[in-house]
């Protein structure tokens, strides 16, 4: 009996090895295990992400994949990866250096990968939630540190209501989810759902409450209100309009008065930007200042192929003046605004992949429905984050780009398919 049952145990694994549909569920457990993974560790995350592209490889469909890395959302981020192996060529930085700057744009190699998967598998909304119900442990874990601090394992240097990583990253994750929630939201309080709108309402304010009065990154502040500009254009009628921001403004002043923190968050744009004029401060907002000013005038010595891969800590070094606590000495390799460290790598042709990467994938993304706004609010975020920072090729924001869009798109693409067969039949 023993035997019989080894057997019959071993005879559904075999089946179950050779089904496709097995495979391809593995991949979705692996993706939804990425994303579940991403807001508490790189290491991780990046595992999870290895073994989703492996689970991929045994019914690949090797020419419906190729056909696919044609469309244009597949084709402008394998340019991009291509532009930085091809500016390796004309580099005057060493080839380590080389090497490095393009590892960045690695990951955008894994967006078709997730398009073409998601395209196929009926599960994306498994990755969303695995990423909302992550970044809500998250967000408590957030507030245990506030008053306990010993319970964070970041201490590198410690910051007040981090668990892991950093404030600029917990931001983004939050302000992410914070507004995506709108949408289903609005769509259930339509439909006289007010139970389930107003659970999902607690916890996007349950978010913006954190970064309110834990912590909250200045890029945040600045893209929180483009984000809901968008939102309210897009899905709601004027008078709406005016209600919901009269109700935010109010909140906001709330907000305002009661958390020092926030005011305090605020209150640095004024004092880093006269600490760095008067006095040459290195301060967060002078020090981008200062990066975006010189890599304008780097950008201008090779405005058409750029200095090449790898480029920009060279360029720095060769500039930098002063000594001690200056802004002005102050050496990087990457300028904190997106468009700049592909200027100044790969000029206007690299200026031209970037945006078309953005604008394609945001045309992706104009249709209504849960996975089109989510989308589109990933996109619209990366694009204006990325003007204080080079998110696209940050580790953390970078993923959350690649697995939004590429999770995200492929729902969107499948969703239109099978209207495209409906109508067809």
């Amino acid at each position: 009996m023993t035997a019989l049952a080894r057997e019959t145990a071993g005879q559904m694994l075999g089946r179950r090895l050779r089904s496709p549909a097995a495979w391809r569920e593995t991949v979705d457990i692996f993706a939804v295990l990425t994303a579940a993974s991403l807001p508490w560790s790189t290491s991780l995350a990046g595992i999870f992400n290895a073994l989703m592209l492996l689970c991929m490889v045994p019914f690949l469909d090797l020419r419906a994949f190729l056909q696919s890395l044609t469309r244009p959302i597949c084709a402008a981020p394998i340019a991009l990866v291509v532009l930085a192996l091809l500016g390796t060529l004309w580099s005057d930085a060493s080839w380590g250096a080389r090497l490095y700057a393009v590892n960045p744009t690695v990951k955008l190699l894994v967006l078709p990968v997730l398009l073409y998967h998601f395209e196929r598998s009926q599960r994306g909304h498994w990755v969303l939630v695995a990423f909302l119900v992550s970044c809500a442990l998250l967000s408590v874990m957030s507030w245990l540190v506030a008053f306990y601090p010993n319970l964070a394992l970041k201490t590198d240097p410690p910051e007040r209501g981090i668990f892991v990583k950093n404030y600029i990253d917990q931001s983004q994750e939050f302000t992410l989810c914070a507004v995506a929630l709108a949408y289903p939201i609005v769509r259930l309080l339509r439909e006289k759902r007010y139970w389930l709108a107003g659970l999902l309402t607690a916890l996007a304010l349950s978010f913006f409450v954190n970064m309110a009065f834990v912590v909250v990154s200045r890029t945040a502040l600045v893209t929180i209100p483009i984000m809901f500009g968008v939102f309210a254009l897009l899905h709601l009628k004027w008078r709406s309009i005016a209600i919901i921001a009269t109700g935010l403004l109010g909140a906001g002043a709330i907000g305002w008065q009661a958390s020092p923190q926030l005011r305090k968050t605020a209150d640095t744009f004024a004092s880093d930007y006269t600490r760095y004029v008067e006095k040459g401060e290195p301060t967060s907002l002078g020090l981008r200042l200062e990066f975006w000013r010189k890599s304008l005038g780097f950008f201008a010595e090779a405005p058409f192929k750029g200095h090449g891969t790898g480029s920009t800590r060279r360029l720095f070094e060769q500039v930098a003046t002063g000594s001690g606590y200056k802004a002005s000495a102050e050496v990087i390799g990457n300028p904190h605004n997106q468009t700049l460290n592909v200027a100044v790598q790969w000029g206007l042709i690299g200026i031209a992949v970037l945006d078309a990467i953005w604008i394609l994938h945001l045309l992706v993304f104009r249709a209504d429905g849960l996975a089109n706004w989510v989308g589109l609010l990933v996109v619209i975020q990366n694009v204006f984050t990325s003007l204080f920072n080079s998110h696209l090729f940050d580790f953390h924001e970078g993923w959350m780009y690649v697995i939004g869009v590429g999770v995200a798109g492929g729902m969107v693409i499948r969703a239109q398919q099978a209207k495209m067969g409906d109508a067809g039949s």
